[in-house]
């Protein structure tokens, strides 16, 4: 270690990684999922994406189990005619239309990270799709374009989160499962802040999605009231979404964007 490198063991054992591959149908997505989470791994650090998950529903932007709070039964039935067994088990569906790959679903974290990165790399870059998604989350180009490839084929594309030191294991746990094409990522996924929200940009981009500014702001000043009186970070995004509810109608896009106040 040179005398300017300050970096320490604990740093190297502690940082994130995202390690990837490709799996080729829904019985190996299945067992490598549960896996994973027999082996300790968190449930809200997996994450799937892929095309052919046999459902017909239709939803734009990204689905979380509050919109499934806020939506009801006939919303919430996507988790069910989607993600069957071990996939029910992950955090956040994310329903996007990427352009030459069609429409995707990603449950767990890299549904919102996608989305994210999408309003900008999307609009940018006609005729680049998931790749300049993926390359924006920090993924070599090529590997980007081979993934691509391969989800609009009909593959799927696993990621899971793990402190550096951990990276190896899973990447084989994930080969021995009949992973693909693996590939370790030197940075985690984008996360929404925990605690007060400072600013509507610091919403996470599941729930920025859903909102006009004017609803993002709302929503930012009755989570943090909230969560100031109670300390209950669920219970203030419930406060927060009811008060949009009140506030605000949905547009023809699902965003909460018309004022229902009185002028």
């Amino acid at each position: 270690m040179t005398a300017t490198d300050t970096t320490t063991p604990s740093d190297i054992s502690t940082a994130e990684r995202t390690v990837s591959a490709i799996f080729k149908d829904n019985a190996q997505i299945d067992g490598v999922v549960r896996r994973l989470i027999d082996r300790g791994i968190s449930r809200d650090d997996i994450s799937v994406v892929g095309k052919n998950f046999h459902s017909e529903t239709k939803i734009a932007g990204f689905l979380t189990k509050k919109d499934v709070i806020l939506g009801g039964l006939k919303q919430g039935a996507i988790f069910g005619s989607l993600f069957g067994s071990a996939l029910a088990l992950l955090t956040g569906v994310g329903v996007l239309f990427v352009p030459f790959v069609g429409t995707l679903v990603a449950a767990g974290p890299l549904g919102a990270a996608l989305l994210g990165a999408a309003s900008g790399a999307f609009a940018g870059s006609a005729g680049a799709g998931l790749v300049s998604a993926l390359v924006t989350l920090g993924m070599p180009e090529e590997k980007a374009a081979i993934y691509q490839t391969r989800i609009e084929a009909g593959d799927f594309l696993v990621t899971v989160e793990v402190p550096a030191d951990k990276s190896g294991e899973i990447q084989l746990l994930l080969e021995s499962a009949g992973g693909e094409e693996t590939h370790t990522n030197e940075t985690a996924l984008p996360r929404g802040r925990s605690g007060q929200i400072e600013d509507p940009s610091h919403l996470s981009p599941e729930v920025r999605s859903h909102l006009s500014e004017d609803a993002q702001r709302a929503f930012v000043a009755n989570y943090n009231a909230e969560l100031a009186n109670s300390s209950d970070e669920a219970k203030a995004e419930h406060h927060a979404w009811d008060v949009v509810r009140e506030q605000f109608a949905q547009d023809e896009h699902g965003v909460w964007s018309k004022s229902t106040m009185s002028v």
